[in-house]
């Protein structure tokens, strides 16, 4: 017997770009294995760049091969020039197009970070499991919870 397998979104990501700043790294790695967890590939600077690399290349490369970029929204990423390079780059790609989801952890001005921003739909990551079920709906998944 041949089981179907349910066809993914056109918008499913090949794979997702965490931007944030380095202080929120706890809630990012929570994120991204909870993304992984439901198949969504992703890529964040602290996993996924090793010591002596050249770090700049390696973000640079994952812009290049991410199709979808989430940005982890706290006061520290709107302070941050890395953050705000990573969603310029983004918010000027063709291919990213309606792919940049703003993702509200803690109360800011994310158009400080980048004007655009603001008229960007915007997800509150509080409470956790009804920010990732919003996120993941996005792509047409289901959230399952731990």
């Amino acid at each position: 017997m041949t089981t179907r397998r349910k066809k993914k979104s056109p918008l499913f990501p090949d794979e997702v770009f965490l931007s944030h700043a380095h202080q929120d790294a706890v809630f990012v790695r929570r994120l991204a294995e909870d993304l992984r967890r439901h198949n969504v590939p992703v890529w964040f600077s602290e996993r996924n760049i090793v010591g002596a690399q050249q770090w700049m290349d390696e973000i640079g490369e994952a812009l290049d091969r991410c199709d979808w970029l989430i940005v982890i929204l706290t006061p520290a990423a709107v302070a941050s020039k890395w953050v705000k390079r990573e969603v310029g780059f983004a918010l000027n790609e063709q291919r990213y197009g309606d792919r940049v989801v703003p993702l509200l952890l803690k109360k800011c001005v994310p158009k400080k970070l980048a004007w655009p921003l603001a008229t960007i739909q915007t997800i509150e990551a509080r409470p956790y499991d009804d920010g990732i079920r919003k996120l993941l709906a996005i792509w047409g998944i289901g959230y399952r919870g731990d």
